[in-house]
This record gives C-alpha cells, sequence and structure tokens, in this order.
C-alpha cells in the first residue's frame, strides 16, 4: 500500500486526531482528580483559570470529564470498528470469492441491514438489549457491517479475475492463500478509509444513544451523556452543553477529513503516472 498524497484536508484531519490521542494519553495526568468527583460547592461555574470549561450541576469539572470522554470515545470507536470489521471484511472477501448462490446470499442479508437507517437499526438492537454501553457498540457495530461486506466483496470480485491472481492459481496457490496473502494486501488502503470514515459515524451513533439515555450511564463521562445532563441548566448556563459538543463537532471533523484525505490521496497514487 502506497503512502497518500498530503493534502490540505489530510494535514487538518492528522493534526485534529494526533491533538485528540495526546490529548486521551497525556490529558488526565496533566490535569489529575476525579472526572466523577462532586463538589456541590462550585456548581454551574463559569469558564475560569481553575476550570477552563467550567463546572456542570454537580459541580464536575467539565474539562477533566471531556478529556476522559474522549479516552471512552477512543474506545467506543475501536470496539466497534473491530466487531464490524471482524464480521464484514471476513464475509466480505467469502463472499467476492464463493459460488455465486453464496454471494448472493451473504449479499442480501448483508442489503437487508443495508436498508435499514443506521440509527433505528441501533435503537432497535438496544431496545432488545436493554441500555449500556456494550450493548449500544454492539448496536453501532450491527449496522457498520455491511458497509465492509460490500467493499470487501467488490474488491475481492474485481481482482479475483486479474491476470496476477490467475497465474497464482496455475502455480498451485490454494484460494485462502490468495485472498489472505494476495488480495486483502491489495484491499487494505480502501478498508482503511472506510474505518477512518466510519469512526466519524460511530462518535455521533454512540453519543446520539448516550445522549437519549440508551448508551454510557452516568456517571461515566460520555460526551453524549455530559450533553444530556446540560440540557437541563440550559437556562442558567450553556457550557456544560456547549464544550462536549464541540468535542464531538471536531472530532467528526478530524475524522471525515482524515478519512477524506486518504481516500484521495491513494486514488491518486493508484492512478496512472
Amino acid at each position: 500500500m502506497t503512502f497518500p498524497r498530503l493534502s490540505p484536508e489530510l494535514i487538518l484531519g492528522a493534526l485534529l486526531c494526533g491533538g485528540g490521542l495526546l490529548a486521551a494519553l497525556f490529558g488526565p495526568m496533566l490535569l489529575g482528580g476525579d472526572p466523577a468527583a462532586q463538589d456541590l460547592y462550585h456548581v454551574l461555574q463559569a469558564p475560569s483559570l481553575a476550570h477552563p470549561c467550567g463546572t456542570d450541576a454537580f459541580g464536575r469539572d467539565i474539562l477533566l470529564r471531556l478529556v476522559h470522554g474522549l479516552r471512552l470515545t477512543i474506545l467506543e470507536i475501536l470496539v466497534s470498528l473491530a466487531v464490524a470489521a471482524g464480521i464484514g471484511i471476513p464475509l466480505g472477501l467469502a463472499a467476492g470469492m464463493a459460488p455465486a448462490w453464496l454471494d448472493g446470499t451473504i449479499m442480501t442479508i448483508s442489503d437487508v441491514l443495508f436498508a435499514f437507517p443506521g440509527l433505528i437499526l441501533a435503537l432497535l438492537v438496544v431496545s432488545l438489549l436493554g441500555p449500556g454501553l456494550f450493548h449500544a457498540l454492539l448496536a453501532i457495530a450491527a449496522f457498520s457491517v455491511s458497509a465492509y461486506v460490500r467493499l470487501a466483496r467488490n474488491l475481492t470480485a474485481s481482482l479475483r479475475h486479474a491476470t496476477w491472481v490467475e497465474a497464482l492459481r496455475v502455480l498451485g496457490a490454494s484460494r485462502t492463500r490468495i485472498v489472505i496473502h494476495h488480495i486483502l494486501p491489495n484491499a487494505a488502503g480502501p478498508l482503511l478509509v472506510q474505518a477512518t470514515l466510519s469512526s466519524g459515524t460511530v462518535v455521533l451513533a454512540a453519543a446520539s444513544l448516550s445522549f437519549l439515555g440508551l448508551g454510557a450511564q452516568p456517571p461515566m463521562p460520555e460526551w453524549g451523556t455530559m450533553m444530556s445532563d446540560g440540557r437541563n441548566a440550559l437556562g442558567a448556563a450553556f457550557w456544560p452543553c456547549l464544550f462536549p459538543g464541540l468535542a464531538i463537532a471536531l472530532s467528526v471533523i478530524g475524522l471525515n477529513c482524515l478519512g477524506d484525505g486518504l481516500r484521495n490521496g491513494l486514488r491518486e497514487r493508484s492512478g496512472p503516472p
């Protein structure tokens, strides 16, 4: 896989995502304190030097909770994408190399899942399993699987009749070896782009489910939960909702810019010289 050309959107995405990773790694150590610790003597304090993002209705430091929530958001992305890609990519590779009847069966199931709006499907899954962070991540992975199935299947189907694949068959390479050692590495670029673009959807979906009370539960410092808590105090203070909303927006912008930059750069590198 070749490295993509550096573009403004790729640089912006890398800066936002890299800054987020650094904040998640070192922010809690630099700020210290317990994100769930309440201080009822300092509730709804406006942003100041002591509390750069203010405090919420329970006197908790919003900046500290945002940084810990960033760690939780990264965990949500990793778990959801691991489940979705771990199921979708093998199914897509199998469909691309399988006989027509098996290919049709896998793609029909994928199309049925793809036809449901993502958040509606997630709400259905969570309503069946019950609220909670783990169930929310399973729900998000459920509506993300079909995208990986379709992409991996189309990439495999386009590569399976290539001249070099036919040559490998003539040389006696097994179908499994061809898929794992040759087709999958050639499909890694588009699959990486899909994972990056899907990460923004995961952030939005996880925050939406938590905002509705179906995802992470209080006092976990999840950004959607923080916005849900902050809406009750909007008449007196806007910052408990403002800063988690900005964190969600910047995360989605950074991930989408990174994905678009990778996609455009890889497309240019794969084109004619």
